[in-house]
């Protein structure tokens, strides 16, 4: 990828909608494919060009995630990929593959045509708050970007939020929006967190962050899902904000708002520290 604004001579600069598909997320691969079908199909009713859902949509968390794990071209990727197909839109969804004794917490990126254009698989792996991720998924080793629906779009999940040199690194591959999937935790100040962190990392980046959690599923009990997606801008200002509840919401974004910001706010032309930059 090109660094942070270069231009392909192809590319054409439109509003892309969006569609946060926060759905509740079963123990059961099988109803959960059912219910990101049936919000896949309200998206493109609505003129989504891009359909993004939570990490995790295969399974919640636990154990059995690592009996439930399935090869990307396994039934409930190929299942969102038909879909992708018939509706015509981008897809990205949260799963876990198999792996040597662990499983990888991948976000899979399906473009319209239904194939598989990129596998992020999850660097920063969940062992705070008395949880231990790594007991069970392997941590994947490089940052991604794809593109999809005429935009470049850094793939980042959960914990990863709280890590701004990852954003930073996919920016300076050429990002123009982060999607950030989640199945975010419960507790106390937890809301809080997320909120601030998909916000900072907009407006340290200057770049819109697309940031869709589970909805809250009353059945469970291990407190995973809280809801909030959320389009923010280039500035920080939040677009769309779901609140706690089930739904699927389409947003636009406007590259010529990323455009302003970066001519009033040139943040990543003014750096000084090299560290980390390619």
């Amino acid at each position: 990828m090109d660094g942070a604004g270069a231009e392909p001579p192809d590319r054409v600069e439109r509003v892309t909608r969006i569609a946060l598909c926060q759905i509740p997320v079963s123990e059961e691969p099988d109803a959960n494919l059912r219910s990101a079908r049936e919000a896949l199909e309200r998206a493109a009713a609505d003129g989504a060009d891009l359909a993004i859902f939570p990490e995790a949509t295969l399974t919640r968390y636990g154990r059995r995630i690592t009996d439930l794990a399935e090869p990307l071209d396994g039934p409930f990727v190929t299942g969102l990929a038909e879909s992708a197909k018939a509706h015509g839109l981008a897809v990205i969804a949260g799963v876990f593959e198999p792996g040597e004794g662990r499983v990888h917490n991948t976000a899979v990126a399906i473009g319209p045509g239904g194939g598989i254009e990129a596998a992020y698989r999850k660097i920063h792996l969940f062992d705070s708050f008395g949880a231990r991720e790594s007991e069970l998924v392997a941590p994947g080793g490089a940052p991604v970007v794809v593109e999809l629906a005429g935009l470049r779009i850094g793939l980042v999940t959960c914990y990863d939020i709280r890590f701004p040199e990852l954003t930073r690194a996919l920016v300076d591959q050429g990002a123009d929006l982060f999607a950030v999937i989640a199945a975010w935790g419960s507790g106390p100040m937890k809301e809080e967190h997320w909120v601030t962190l998909v916000r900072a990392r907009a407006i340290e980046n200057t770049t819109w962050v697309a940031a869709v959690g589970q909805a809250p599923n009353p059945e469970a009990r291990d407190g995973f899902g809280i809801g909030r997606s959320m389009l923010v801008d280039p500035m920080g200002v939040v677009r769309s904000d779901l609140g706690p509840a089930p739904a699927v919401q389409t947003c636009e974004l406007d590259p010529q708002i990323t455009i302003a910001t970066r001519n009033a706010l040139p943040c990543l032309e003014h750096r000084r520290l090299p560290l980390g930059r390619s």
